[in-house]
């Protein structure tokens, strides 16, 4: 059976998109048939696993629209699902790429009916041929991430070990608990990690402290640090299994992509 989840937080640059492509690079080494979903128009993901939707220069900089259609058109009704997956640079891994013709999308579907549920009708059929679905969703509580919340079965938290880190997870929380009663019952709090841990500072410490205590058992037991090379895998456009599989960031992702198998299965 096919298990779907968000990548979630409304603020940028706590390595969510970083999780998803090393979270769902390690399930599809442990024999998993994984699809990434990259739902934000920044396109990320899909330049993290080496694919971008743009010809033109290294930054997409003059470059025109290639002609492979990606999520936006998905969700668009514009080309079916088949048109859309393409292969990622780890055997079991398959994405769907994104490009910045989303961020046309959240106006498009503020006046349409059932505009929350585009993305979970889209990918409907993905779950014939899939394990596991992980959703990249965009730095915001706009309906673009409602649409990622809704299409799967659990959420997971990254969380930057900030002083608004406490703050920023309740209001996350909230939307979650709405979406629960309102648009998808089924839906839950698939656990938080911490994400660029640095031990040496007592803000950290204390972050991770309080956050497990509150929540307990809604919280991974893995912690990923602040590490040099899961930033530079990206730019080579592949997970860093491939990139350098022996550093504390990839031993760290390997090991909360046990838990999280462990935890959905």
């Amino acid at each position: 059976m096919c298990r779907s989840y968000a990548f979630v937080n409304q603020k940028g640059g706590v390595g969510k998109t970083t999780s998803a492509i090393n979270i769902g690079a390690y399930m599809a080494e442990a024999g998993k048939k994984v699809l990434l979903v990259d739902f934000d128009s920044q396109a990320n993901l899909s330049s993290g696993v080496g694919i971008t939707n743009f010809v033109g220069n290294a930054n997409g900089v003059g470059g025109r629209k290639a002609s492979k259609p990606g999520v936006y058109e998905l969700i668009s009704g514009l080309v079916p699902l088949e048109a859309v997956i393409r292969p990622a640079p780890v055997n079991g891994l398959s994405v769907i790429p994104s490009d910045s013709d989303l961020s046309g999308a959240a106006v498009e579907l503020i006046e349409q009916d059932k505009r929350d549920f585009f993305l979970k009708d889209a990918l409907e059929q993905a779950h014939d041929h899939f394990d596991y679905i992980l959703i990249d969703c965009p730095p915001s509580l706009g309906v673009l991430t409602l649409n990622g919340i809704i299409a799967s079965d659990a959420v997971l938290i990254p969380m930057q070990c900030e002083y608004f880190a406490m703050e920023g997870l309740t209001h996350l929380l909230e939307t979650i608990r709405i979406v629960q009663k309102k648009l998808n019952p089924h839906l839950e709090v698939g656990g938080i990690f911490f994400t660029m841990y640095d031990p040496r500072t007592r803000l950290a410490q204390q972050v991770v402290k309080e956050i497990s205590a509150y929540f307990t058992s809604k919280v991974f037991s893995t912690i990923i640090p602040r590490n040099v090379r899961l930033s530079e895998a990206p730019s080579h456009g592949i997970p860093i299994s491939q990139y350098d599989p022996v550093c504390s960031g990839a031993r760290a992702y390997k090991s909360l992509t046990e838990e999280v198998l462990n935890r959905g299965s």
